[in-house]
């Protein structure tokens, strides 16, 4: 009894902990100025529903535009990372190429503080050009993330014994026929869990989007902290963006939820 009732406590203080922020956005999205800030708490659920803050998003502001930059580089950025990290985490699972010290430097790489990598990119892409493009935030998306993905594909791959493949080479098959038709969809689990983590984080992303990009390939997130100022914080138009802004990352997890679950538990010891 005493377990169940911790069991419902520990689930329910989660819920309330995802949930509240979430419904505090949506809430605010569609309140007036006066309503947002009303000392009455019962105005917190109850007040007049209102599309001002919406309008006012749309018409002044170039939102979407920037959510289209932020879709072009997270979708972009992520099926880069993926192509190479596959082929990079395939190399490393049954050639260990480089001995492991190629894949503890492809890791390692993850560990620096994105601060110390800013000023030696920022030069660099100064120099070639890239600052406030799509393609510039897509290479930074991709330098910090094909470490994480390969890391995680590496161990997806190793879950896959290698007879497996083995047989199928005896049965003729060639070593891309063999990937391409036996171990891919065997790690298709582990390759969901990847794409959408790196896809987040590349939707999410701020401070590089913040330093890199000035107009033509700003992202959402970046347009979303300007209405945080030293004077005012305008709730209203930043609740109407971000209710519109986590919704293609909450839908992506919804419909790939089935295979992020076997992608987690992909190897586990059954019993």
């Amino acid at each position: 009894m005493l377990k169940k009732l911790l069991f419902w406590v520990i689930t329910g203080t989660v819920l309330v902990v995802i949930v509240a922020p979430l419904a505090w956005i949506y809430l605010t999205a569609f309140k007036s100025q006066s309503d947002i800030f009303a000392p009455d708490l019962s105005r917190f659920v109850f007040f007049k529903p209102t599309l001002g803050n919406f309008q006012a998003l749309f018409g002044n502001y170039p939102f979407w535009g920037n959510l289209l930059n932020t879709f072009i580089v997270s979708i972009g950025g992520t099926i880069i990372t993926m192509f190479a990290s596959l082929l990079a985490a395939y190399s490393f699972a049954r050639w260990n190429t480089g001995g492991g010290d190629i894949l503890f430097m492809t890791v390692s790489t993850r560990m620096f503080p994105m601060a110390v990598a800013a000023i030696p990119h920022f030069v660099f892409f100064k120099t070639l050009g890239l600052l406030d493009t799509h393609l510039g935030l897509m290479l930074l998306y991709v330098f910090f993330n094909i470490s994480f993905a390969t890391f995680l594909l590496y161990g997806f791959f190793n879950e896959v014994p290698k007879e497996v493949e083995q047989a199928a080479m005896i049965d003729g098959y060639g070593r891309m026929e063999v990937f391409r038709k036996i171990v891919f969809p065997l790690i298709g689990p582990g390759l969901a869990v990847t794409s959408v983590f790196c896809l987040i984080w590349m939707w999410n992303e701020f401070f590089f989007a913040f330093l890199f990009t000035r107009s033509d390939a700003r992202t959402v997130n970046v347009l979303l902290s300007s209405f945080w100022g030293g004077l005012q914080v305008q709730y209203g138009l930043m609740t109407a963006g971000a209710a519109i802004t986590i919704l293609p990352t909450l839908i992506a997890a919804w419909f790939m939820q089935r295979y992020i679950i076997r992608g987690l538990t992909f190897g586990a010891v059954k019993g």
